[in-house]
């Protein structure tokens, strides 16, 4: 090879001086940069869609309060909790959310990437939307995975880790821009967890906290798509979680849900652990208050199993877990990448069912992934026919784009389905809860049932107890006795009066199931409603200036 002069150059690392501008110091002077709207160019919708769109309303000023926003979450806890924030920041500044979507000038929706039918569901709502005239913002981690999509293009964006800037995105959406955030949050170039967690919110039930503690994951799985979105992990700082929790239980919640990707693997970048959070969490729940851990990966649990069985037993934890294990066969497990074994896997379920009295685990599988033989499935069968999981989630196999499974040879449609109704059948053979009438439990009540004739109860374990609609029943802990059972739930009936009834909450705002479910505190609160008030009058000025002057 001839050698010019051009080519002739030093290493990379001697073309920086001491001298030179540092990358913290260059976006120090950035903090305040404000969103680059721009104009939204078209949407990529059917033939069909695009005939029948109603046109939209273009708003030359936004005047909060004015216009109602619908909210619509698919997906994980972890979604859920993103909805209730993003709800409670557009509340607090003025605008009004609405549960009727025709009602609405602007649909937010918080999608979900796992499988096939939920983003087939999103897409469909995206173009629903259009075709009535609707703005459209679309959060959550479809778009954060795949921003390119083609039925995405023009649409105004909010990243898994931008949601304190909805307020941002709604009121540029409304003037007709289109505007993307799919940042990372970072702080002295470490990646964050996500968005503060002292925001307001609007919960979509106002006795549940769902407190997210990390966002991302430390496997590689094969089939799955939110890596794709969620990235890495991230955790939040255990005092910053435990200041979110106190404020739910100040604001009435009586229950909290710790949520994300993986609970197992919390604290493993910022040098914590999840038994570390959840003994600084068990010293803040009130008498009769109760914290659920989310799920974990087996990987990540094995080595915390003593620790983790000691808080499980704890009387304001419940005694339950979720432990996917998505396959009983070791070579399905190692074409997943799942980083663990069956051995393993039970490891897991036989110690907590030793240790800890009565506890529930929770399990996922995956039928027929790519290459899984008829032996294979057999080994899932005997795991799950072993166990007898009370909560099975039983899952066909989707191709998600981008995936390595994706690329795999997949193996016939019907014979996947055949499968998933063996195994569905097997988990409808038996009823975890059979013999149980007449049994005692105290169980504390948060929930209102599918079929809005019930209020839902859980005990330690976290099962499902169906009570009358009593009354103030809501947000108590009682004590009941069990009168029925079925594959899912047991029903009973009160054993004491309301006069003994136990109020778990510290604020008596939770007693009326139908007051506002904005959660913010009071000061926060008067701050923004005279900031609300007074933009909306500068606005009023400058348009009644722009048309008489």
């Amino acid at each position: 090879m001839v050698e010019l002069e051009e080519n002739n150059i030093a290493d990379i690392e001697d073309l920086i001086s001491p001298e030179d501008i540092k990358p913290i110091e260059r976006y120090q002077n950035k903090k305040n940069v404000t969103v680059r709207a721009k104009k939204r160019s078209a949407v990529k919708l059917s033939a069909e869609v695009s005939e029948e769109l109603t046109p939209k309303i273009i708003q030359q000023s936004i005047i909060p309060g004015s216009q109602k926003v619908y909210v619509k979450t698919w997906g994980c806890s972890h979604n859920n909790s993103d909805s209730e924030y993003m709800a409670g920041q557009l509340a607090a500044y003025g605008y009004q959310l609405t549960d009727v979507k025709d009602k609405a000038d602007l649909w937010l929706l918080n999608s979900c990437t796992v499988k096939n039918p939920s983003e087939d569901t999103f897409r469909n709502e995206i173009e629903n939307g259009m075709r009535n005239g609707k703005h459209v913002v679309v959060a959550g981690c479809v778009p954060q995975g795949a921003p390119k999509a083609d039925y995405l293009r023009g649409l105004s964006v909010i990243g898994v880790q931008q949601i304190d800037r909805v307020v941002e995105v709604v009121e540029e959406t409304l003037k007709g821009h289109s505007v993307r955030l799919l940042q990372n949050k970072k702080q002295q170039g470490k990646r964050l967890g996500g968005a503060n967690l002292a925001l307001p919110k609007v919960r979509k039930n106002p006795l549940i906290e769902i407190i997210p503690i990390n966002t991302g994951c430390l496997n590689q799985c094969t089939y799955c798509k939110t890596k794709h979105a969620r990235g890495d992990l991230a955790s939040y700082p255990p005092e910053e979680i435990v200041a979110r929790a106190q404020q739910s239980f100040n604001e009435g919640c009586c229950e909290i849900w710790l949520t994300s990707e993986d609970t197992g693997a919390y604290g493993r970048d910022i040098g914590s652990s999840l038994p570390e959070l959840l003994w600084q969490l068990v010293d803040v729940i009130p008498k009769n208050c109760m914290l659920r851990v989310g799920m974990t990966n087996p990987p990540y649990i094995l080595e915390h199993l003593e620790e983790i069985a000691k808080i499980l037993k704890h009387p304001r934890v419940y005694s339950f877990l979720h432990v996917p294990v998505q396959s009983g066969s070791d070579a399905v497990l190692g074409d997943m990448k799942r980083e663990y074994c069956r051995e393993d896997f039970e490891q897991v379920v036989d110690f907590l069912r030793a240790k800890v009295p009565k506890v529930t685990i929770a399990t996922d599988i995956i039928c027929g992934f790519p290459g899984e033989t008829e032996k294979d499935f057999e080994e899932t069968i005997n795991l799950c026919e072993k166990y007898q999981f009370p909560s099975l989630f039983i899952n066909q196999f989707y191709p998600r784009p981008g995936t390595p499974a994706a690329k795999m040879s997949r193996i016939p449609a019907n014979l996947v389905k055949k499968r998933t109704k063996r195994l569905t059948e097997l988990f409808n053979s038996y009823y975890p809860y059979r013999g149980r009438e007449g049994e005692i439990y105290n169980v504390l009540v948060t929930e209102i049932s599918h079929d809005k004739r019930h209020y839902v109860g859980h005990n330690k374990s976290y099962e499902q107890v169906l009570l009358p609609m009593r009354k103030n029943l809501l947000g108590t802990s009682v004590r009941v006795r069990i009168i029925g059972t079925t594959k899912f739930s047991m029903s009973a009936e009160l054993l004491d009066e309301e006069t003994d009834w136990t109020r778990c909450s510290q604020s008596s705002q939770t007693a009326n199931w139908n007051k506002s479910n904005l959660c913010i505190n009071e000061p926060l609160k008067q701050k923004c409603l005279g900031s609300v008030l007074l933009m909306g009058f500068v606005a009023f000025i400058f348009q009644w200036l722009w048309r008489h002057l």
